[in-house]
């Protein structure tokens, strides 16, 4: 099980820095951003995450606010298994977590 939580908490945290890492470069890069290959390399890695809250997010929300709500939801999820994580490591012994 503990293996589960830190495999889910791997993958959130890529998600979030996949996330940050093309706003980031955006910002850098400008209007000129989708010829960027990095860009590019980012934008594939965060399709998963962005697509999910698409497919759940209101038609009313815009595209434009997507990656926001998903950095948002991945935020409440990383807080909760880390959550997880630590009453794992509390009722399995502290030794076992390390």
């Amino acid at each position: 099980m503990l293996l589960v939580v830190v495999i889910a908490k791997s993958l959130i945290e890529l998600s979030l820095m996949f996330i940050v890492g093309r706003f980031l470069l955006g910002l850098l890069a400008g209007p000129n951003r989708d010829n960027n290959v990095f860009w590019q390399l980012l934008d594939v890695a965060s399709k998963p995450a962005l697509w999910i809250t698409r497919k759940i997010s209101p038609k009313l929300i815009l595209d434009q606010h997507i990656p926001l709500a998903t950095s948002s939801w991945l935020i409440i999820a990383w807080v909760l298994v880390v959550q997880l994580k630590i009453d794992l490591c509390l009722e399995m012994g502290v030794a076992a977590c390390q």
